[in-house]
C-alpha cells in the first residue's frame, strides 16, 4: 500500500529526502548556545551587572550560500497537489530563513532582525498577559522547589522516565546551553546542563516537556512517510512549546512560579524591541521585576544570545492556544504527529486522506488525563488574551 503511494507522488517524496539531507545542519540552537556562559556569567557579576558580556560562538561547518541555494534549486512546480506545494514552498523559505540566523550570529542587530523573520516579536496583547500573570502573588511550593539533584541524578531521572516511551534517546551533559534541558532533534539527545541544581519540581516538569513532548513528536515525526514531520513545519516552535508546557499543566507539575517565568521571557523579549542591551534586560528582570540574580541572568542570556532572541516570547503564547484547543475538546494527538503547527491540522488531515501521513505512533503520557488540580492556574489561563 505504502509503495503505490510513494509510487503514485514520486516527485514528492524525491523533495522531500532532498530537503532532508539539506536540513541536518540546520540545529540553530547548536550554533545559538554560547561557548562561554560561565566565564561571562563570572565576569558580568564580578563587574556589578555593569559590563556587556562578550559570547563566543561555534563556527559554522557549513556554506550558508551554497545550502541556501540548494533549497531554492528544489523544483517544487513538480509537486502536483497545490496546497502540498505551498507547504513545501513555505518551508524553504523557513529553512532559508534559518539558515541567515545561523550566519548571523553574533552579529548584533542583523541577527535579531533575522531571528524576528522566522519567530517574529510579542504583541501588546501578549506583553499585557505576562504582566496579568506577574501580579498573582507567589504561592508557597514546599519542598519540591529545592534545588537539589546534580545532573547525573538528572540524567538516571530521565533515562528511567524515558522506559514508558518505546523508543530510544541519548542524554549528555554540557556547560555551554542555556536551558536547564534542552533537546536536540537531529540527533535525539537530551542535552542537560551539566553544573545545574534541579529540583524535584523541575525534573518532572522537563521530562514532561522535553521527552514527553519534544522526543515524543521527533520519533512520531521519524515515523511519517514524508520527512517534513521530523524536520518541522513553518512557524511550529509556538505550538510545539505549547505542547511541551500543556504537558507540565496536565501532569500537575505546572506552578504558577513556572508560569511566571514564561511572562519574565515574554517581558524580556519585548525588551529587545525597545533597544535594551544585555545589561538593560538583566535591570529590568532583576531591580524592577525582584527576579533573582541567576534567574534573570538565565533569561537574559536567552533572549539576547545571538544578538537579540525572540523564541522565547512563544511558550506563553503556545501555552494559551493548546490550551484553548484542549478546552474546545479537541484531539491533542493530531498535534503529535511531527514538528506540526494547530494551524496546520487542515493539511494534516489532508495527508492522512491522501496516504501521506499516519496517526501518531506514541502519545504524550501526561495526555491520557488531567491532572492540574491548581485552581488559581486555570483561571489564569482561562483569563488570558
Amino acid at each position: 500500500m505504502q509503495s503505490k503511494v510513494v509510487d503514485a507522488h514520486a516527485s514528492l517524496f524525491e523533495i522531500d529526502r532532498n530537503l532532508d539531507k539539506l536540513v541536518k545542519d540546520i540545529e540553530l540552537l547548536n550554533y545559538l548556545n554560547p561557548l562561554n556562559i560561565e566565564n561571562e556569567k563570572k565576569r558580568f557579576f564580578a563587574s556589578k551587572f555593569t559590563e556587556e558580556p562578550q559570547f563566543k560562538y561555534r563556527k559554522i561547518k557549513f556554506s550558508p550560500f551554497k545550502l541556501q541555494r540548494q533549497f531554492f534549486n528544489q523544483r517544487l512546480e513538480r509537486i502536483e497537489d497545490e496546497d502540498i506545494r505551498r507547504l513545501y514552498r513555505d518551508i524553504v523559505y523557513e529553512y532559508s530563513g534559518l539558515i541567515e540566523c545561523i550566519e548571523t550570529i553574533g552579529q548584533g542587530k542583523q541577527f535579531y532582525y533575522s531571528s524576528l523573520k522566522v519567530f517574529g516579536t510579542p504583541k501588546e496583547r501578549d506583553v499585557e498577559n505576562a504582566r496579568f500573570i506577574l501580579h498573582f502573588k507567589d504561592e508557597d511550593e514546599g519542598e519540591k522547589m529545592i534545588n537539589k539533584y546534580n545532573a547525573d541524578e538528572a540524567a538516571a531521572f530521565f533515562e528511567d522516565y524515558g522506559k514508558r516511551y518505546a523508543f530510544n534517546f541519548n542524554i549528555t551533559q554540557s556547560t555551554n546551553i542555556s536551558a536547564a534541558a534542552m533537546v536536540l532533534n537531529a540527533s535525539d539527545t537530551l542535552m542537560l546542563k551539566k553544573n545545574n541544581k534541579f529540583s524535584e519540581n523541575q525534573l518532572k516538569v522537563l521530562a514532561n516537556h522535553e521527552i514527553g513532548v519534544h522526543l515524543v513528536t521527533t520519533h512520531n515525526g521519524k515515523s511519517q512517510p514524508l520527512k517534513i514531520f521530523s524536520n518541522g513545519f513553518v512557524n511550529n516552535t509556538e505550538t510545539q512549546e505549547g505542547l511541551a508546557v500543556m504537558s507540565e499543566y496536565m501532569s500537575g507539575n505546572l506552578t504558577l512560579q513556572r508560569l511566571k517565568e514564561l511572562a519574565y521571557r515574554v517581558i524580556a523579549a519585548d525588551s529587545l524591541i525597545k533597544g535594551y542591551s544585555f545589561v538593560d534586560t538583566f535591570d529590568l528582570l532583576y531591580n524592577q521585576y525582584k527576579v533573582s540574580r541567576d534567574k534573570a541572568w538565565q533569561i537574559t542570556l536567552r533572549v539576547h544570545r545571538g544578538g537579540g532572541f525572540t523564541k522565547d516570547s512563544l511558550y506563553l503564547t503556545g501555552l494559551k492556544k493548546v490550551y484553548d484547543y484542549y478546552q474546545n475538546g479537541e484531539d491533542l494527538s493530531l498535534l503529535l504527529t511531527g514538528k506540526v503547527t494547530l494551524e496546520s491540522l487542515p493539511m494534516i488531515n489532508k495527508m492522512m486522506d491522501m496516504g501521506l501521513a499516519i496517526p501518531s505512533k506514541y502519545i504524550t503520557d501526561s495526555y491520557t488525563q488531567n491532572n492540574n488540580t491548581n485552581e488559581k492556574l486555570d483561571f489564569i489561563l482561562k483569563n488570558l488574551k
